[in-house]
């Protein structure tokens, strides 16, 4: 072996270190700042019982608390685009490390609040801070890694929220057999985040060129490839976004997976506690099966992406949102008081069906619309867009509950689900156009020279 050759292996080993070093960290933080939002709901039951002590009736005190999970997604949503789209101008690092900042002081002043404003505050804040996050992580990975791994590497990273939610689940319900209240599960939340607040400052780097090594290859076919130079203002990069109806689709579909995902992260403890008659903490820890399944999924539809070609993931993304409305539509068909197991192996269907399909909108998706130049903006416009539909969740998820029963909850994610079915649908028509126009041109353009 030549020197030249030991020192390009050297190098190599070296940059695989710094890689998996990257993702343990982005991985672990931002699981972390899943423990500062399955809190609230977790502790919606415990919560609710303490405002009906207060004057409240156990119902009003749902719909109290759904509108506070509805104003903190309302912060996310606007949050996204904006704090997330910063990540394009100063850095991912700084996006990830705000968001963990936040999420562990405003969890903290949940937790010692005693009054409905102060939770609502707290709420809003927490939420808010953590808008930017992903969008941060996302700008990191697209800074380490080739974006022909994008598919694996985000869906791995997906895991972090996926897993971090079923842990966080899990262990707040053990917190709660051991008759501890609800302040202690916002206290554990703040513990975790705040740990994962220390590892990120001292270890996390914005980019494999800051490290020794060569810069990454973005998707060829993203908006911004045949630009003459990046794109600097806001308006270059927003502008051939906004003009790509295969993009605004992906939008669309985020709104409608979003809201689907937050009303089971929401809702799933309290459907479980009245519906299924489970107790509070088998309620809690059962609940992570939601996330737990959609932790396979997201490994599965990653990797399969990948080497499905470039229409897989469209591909991928209709077939399980077909599958999603079909788990919805058997789950409305449940009575009250039938076999526990049901609803629950439905709820872990949906989770498989819908969850790994998702998180290629504002993962994988973003980056293969934006690139390196974009790939922040994208992902929080599309992440923005979702969350504003998923204000429903909170306080329309309590309402419908309340009004119509949890059949009627799922009566009406089902119509959702078919509607983003057929959306998901549209998508794979467009990209196989988009494939089919990209590898005309380059035939031309190969003739054109061969000439």
């Amino acid at each position: 072996m030549t020197a030249e050759a030991a020192h390009a292996g050297g190098s190599a080993r070296a940059l695989r270190m710094r890689q998996v070093m990257v993702i343990s960290l982005l991985f672990g933080g931002y699981a972390s700042l899943y423990f500062c939002r399955a809190d609230l709901s977790v502790a919606t039951p415990l919560l609710a019982k303490e405002l009906a002590r207060h004057g409240l009736s156990y119902d009003g005190a749902l719909v109290r608390i759904g509108a506070i999970t509805s104003l903190g997604i309302l912060a996310y949503a606007i949050g996204k685009p904006f704090i997330g789209g910063l990540g394009d101008y100063w850095g991912g690092r700084i996006n990830f490390l705000i968001g963990l900042a936040g999420a562990t002081l405003f969890t903290l002043l949940f937790a010692i609040s005693g009054a409905l404003p102060l939770f609502t505050m707290a709420w809003f804040l927490n939420r808010l801070s953590q808008a930017g996050a992903w969008a941060g992580l996302l700008k990191v990975s697209s800074r380490w890694f080739d974006y022909s791994s994008h598919g694996a590497i985000i869906g791995v990273l997906s895991l972090s929220y996926l897993l971090g939610d079923a842990a966080a689940r899990e262990w707040m319900g053990r917190l709660i057999a051991q008759g501890y209240g609800w302040r202690s599960l916002f206290a554990l939340a703040a513990a975790v985040s705040g740990a994962m607040l220390i590892a990120n400052f001292a270890l996390l780097r914005e980019s494999r060129v800051a490290a020794g090594h060569s810069d990454t290859v973005a998707n060829p076919l993203n908006v911004f490839a045949g630009a003459k130079a990046p794109p600097g203002t806001i308006r270059e990069r927003l502008g051939p976004l906004v003009k790509s109806p295969a993009f605004l689709m992906v939008c669309v579909l985020s709104l409608v997976c979003t809201i689907v995902r937050e009303t089971f992260n929401d809702w799933t403890p309290v459907y479980m506690r009245d519906f299924v008659h489970l107790s509070m903490s088998d309620a809690a820890g059962l609940s992570a099966v939601f996330p737990g399944v959609g932790a396979i999924s997201v490994l599965l539809t990653g990797w399969f992406g990948d080497r499905l070609g470039a229409n897989g993931r469209p591909l991928l993304l209709f077939l399980g949102l077909t599958a999603t409305a079909v788990a919805l539509f058997l789950l409305t068909m449940i009575h009250r008081g039938g076999v526990d197991a049901l609803p629950i192996a439905l709820i872990g269907a949906v989770g498989f069906c819908l969850l790994g399909p998702y998180a290629y909108l504002g993962g994988a998706m973003a980056l293969d619309f934006g690139g390196k130049a974009a790939g922040a903006v994208a992902s929080g416009i599309i992440d923005g867009i979702g969350y504003i539909g998923a204000v429903f969740a909170g306080v329309g998820g309590a309402q419908l509950a309340v009004d119509f029963g949890w059949r009627g909850v799922f009566a009406t994610l089902t119509a959702i689900g078919a509607l983003g079915a057929v959306g998901a649908g549209v998508l794979y028509v467009m990209e196989l156009r988009a494939v089919a126009a990209a590898r005309i041109a380059a035939s031309t353009a190969q003739a054109g020279v061969g000439a």
